[in-house]
């Protein structure tokens, strides 16, 4: 008789049971701390919100729009008439963004199950989540609300490793993680045929936090916000530590964390 296949170990999860190492159970982690989520995660550039949308645009939709980031952005830029409306999956996430942007329609949904009507948008907009999406479903979605001629637009804040202590910060936050580094980029999102060819843009910045923010920060990150508690804890003292002895740290109230913007875009035929 063949030996007895050996029970397979349960992968250790975090406090709400979900596993670090699960797509599904870590695109779903967000709603665990939304409202610091929305106080300490970095808005996107001017200037790639204005190189990705369209020109009189008249209706946007931020996809997987969390606690609104990139909402924010979008209304500051666009024109009084034009009217943004926001989507995402966690009704925590879109609390928060209600709360922020009063003026914003809302609607609980997935980028493969869009909750809007065909042709209905001019410039679809989806910061920082694209590689959490089934991107075939996803593009064929967004091809659905898009009018012909609208466009996608996807970006994704990239800490700037080049920087040492931004690199050490960074290295603390993914030891172990399987699930990095993120897919869809450098090149972009693969969207078919619906679409002419994406382009890409590079904007590089800075966002000025207090010192004490990147532990907030790092806890706002899917893989720790799914890890067991103590582990979770050390990687924060590890951040803690980071702060305390980094020369380029110690003892600032303030620090500027550099960014990469990756930014792409694509027109519905």
């Amino acid at each position: 008789m063949p030996a007895p296949t050996p029970p397979q170990p349960t992968p250790p999860t975090g406090p709400s049971g979900r596993d670090p190492h699960s797509h599904a159970d870590r695109a779903a982690s967000f709603d665990r701390d939304a409202a610091v989520y929305a106080q300490v995660r970095p808005t996107y550039p001017r200037e790639a919100l204005a190189w990705l949308l369209p020109a009189g645009a008249r209706d946007v939709l931020d996809l997987a729009a969390g606690t609104g980031k990139l909402t924010e952005r979008a209304v500051d830029l666009v024109d009084n008439g034009t009217h943004v409306v926001a989507v995402d999956p966690s009704a925590a996430m879109l609390a928060e963004l209600a709360a922020r942007l009063p003026g914003v329609a809302t609607h609980r949904g997935t980028a493969e199950a869009i909750p809007l009507g065909d042709a209905s948008v001019d410039a679809v907009l989806v910061g920082q989540a694209w590689h959490w999406f089934d991107g075939d479903a996803a593009a064929a979605e967004v091809a659905r609300v898009l009018r012909p001629g609208g466009t996608l637009g996807v970006l994704w804040n990239d800490r700037d490793g080049d920087v040492d202590w931004v690199a050490r910060f960074g290295a603390i936050l993914h030891q172990g993680d399987r699930l990095e580094p993120d897919p869809g980029r450098p090149d972009g999102p693969e969207l078919g045929a619906a679409f002419d060819g994406v382009e890409a843009g590079t904007f590089r910045w800075t966002d000025r936090i207090p010192a004490g923010a990147l532990r907030t920060l790092a806890g706002t990150r899917s893989y720790l916000l799914t890890l067991p508690e103590a582990e979770r804890e050390e990687r924060l003292a590890e951040v803690d530590a980071l702060v305390a002895t980094h020369p380029d740290l110690a003892g600032r109230p303030d620090v500027d964390l550099p960014y990469v913007t990756y930014a792409y875009r694509a027109r519905r035929r």
